[in-house]
């Protein structure tokens, strides 16, 4: 008895309402009790453990119900993250999610945050049994294995109460013996003000619960006159979206997909529509550079969108369409839901009559039948094809390339549904917004 005992670390944890990811620093702090208001309320808050002496914290849980999101970040002694833990919680308020789990091992202390050439790893889980294993062991410049999450994997854990959290620095052997903890201390005037208001506004630099992608102004790519650039043309105009035809819709459920996957998994994304026909149209802009084999200034013109006119009205708000298995409670920082593609191809359809619009897609495209489709010329609009019994009908539209494509759902003022957008390439960011010069120049 009374043999010798490890030491006992101190671990002091205090309460912010958001943490400077650059500073590496709680932003203002609040008190234990202020933090509990937050909690309570659903507001974004942040925990912060560290060793007293530390320059660096030890830990930081960042949390924001409203969001159904917790986040567990884990810092090296050199102000390194090394491990994050995203939580996401879901129907079962009893329980919380591990959506995802990503490592850095550094090979050394002067190798920067994030280096590429630092190994990685990262794992990814669904609540429907579902998920991935990467391995970068050379970092994101070598090769990466991917497997799936073995059997033993615990996708769930209990949501603990406001003060139950486990430090997990110590549950992973992080920090030496046995942890006690205590409130860390406050800045004169520390957690004043009123606890639940959400009305100021942290620094740019700090975190900011994840949000899902945004549509960005969709409504810019239709509007001529306005300036854009993608990245690569410093400056694109908008000219006069084109119509190309139309699209009927009798069972009132249109359907937008790949077409190029398989039938018996139904299209990707439906969206209710009144039955009837609508136009088709493309956004497009004007694009000059200076060509080194024309040897002289070229302009062109590109498509940047398609849409499919449900209304007249304008479209003043935009949200994203959500297949049947989508929850964007599950989705990371500018992450989206849309449609899969593998041969760089989408559809506006009749969902009413879609296996027969997506076998004569096939037979027209893949197998070279004529009479199954209509080509469809100098159009980014490429294949029609319609069902006789119905006369419901699916257009085939160009992407720029493979992967996921969100379907954006525009509603006017009065919230009815005005347009359905797919962005074929990413959304251009604005320059000049047409609009906003006639709004200007506008007579009172």
């Amino acid at each position: 008895m009374g043999g010798d005992q490890d030491p006992v670390t101190v671990i002091e944890v205090s309460y912010a309402p958001a943490w400077d990811l650059e500073a590496r620093a709680p932003w203002r702090q609040l008190t234990a009790e202020a933090a509990r208001e937050r909690d309570r309320a659903g507001l974004p808050y942040v925990v912060v453990y560290r060793i007293p002496g530390r320059r660096v914290p030890l830990e930081v849980r960042l949390v924001s119900w409203r969001d159904h999101y917790v986040g567990l970040w884990l810092y090296d002694d050199q102000g390194r993250r090394t491990d994050e833990l995203d939580l996401r919680l879901l129907d079962d308020q009893s329980r919380l999610l591990s959506r995802r789990i990503r490592a850095w091992r550094y090979t050394g202390p002067e190798m920067a945050e994030f280096d590429e050439r630092c190994p990685r790893s990262s794992m990814e889980l669904f609540p429907d049994g579902k998920g991935s294993v990467s391995q970068e062991p050379q970092g994101a410049r070598g090769r990466r294995f991917v497997t799936v999450p073995g059997a033993d994997v615990r996708r769930w854990q209990g949501r603990p109460g406001f003060g139950d959290w486990p430090v997990v620095s110590a549950l992973w052997q992080r920090v030496p013996g046995p942890v006690t903890l205590r409130p860390a201390p406050l800045d004169p005037g520390a957690g004043t003000e009123d606890a639940c208001d959400d009305a100021s506004v942290p620094p740019a630099s700090c975190w900011r619960p994840p949000q899902p992608g945004r549509p960005g102004p969709i409504d810019a790519l239709f509007r001529p006159g306005t300036r854009m650039t993608d990245g690569y043309h410093p400056e694109m105009t908008v000219v006069e979206p084109r119509r190309s035809g139309t699209l009927r819709v009798p069972s009132g459920l249109l359907a937008v997909s790949g077409p190029d996957g398989l039938s018996d998994d139904g299209p990707a994304i439906t969206v209710c529509v009144p039955p009837g026909e609508y136009v088709l149209e493309e956004a497009r802009v004007r694009v000059g550079y200076d060509c080194e084999w024309s040897q002289g200034w070229v302009t062109h013109t590109d498509t940047t969108a398609v849409r499919l006119r449900i209304s007249e009205s304008p479209a003043v708000s935009w949200e994203m369409a959500l297949g049947p298995d989508d929850d964007p409670r599950l989705l990371g920082e500018h992450e989206i839901f849309g449609f899969g593609t593998d041969g760089a191809t989408g559809c506006f359809a009749d969902a009413g009559a879609w296996e027969s619009l997506h076998r004569l897609f096939e037979r027209h495209l893949v197998h070279g039948e004529p009479d199954a489709g209509q080509d469809i010329p100098d159009s980014i609009y490429f294949l029609r094809t319609q069902d006789e019994a119905s006369g419901g009908e699916l257009v085939a539209f160009a992407t720029s390339g493979d992967g996921v494509h969100p379907v954006w759902v525009g509603r006017s003022a009065d919230g009815d549904l005005a347009e359905v957008v797919v962005l074929v390439d990413g959304m251009p960011a604005v320059l000049q917004d047409a609009g906003a010069d006639d709004a200007e120049t506008a007579p009172v």
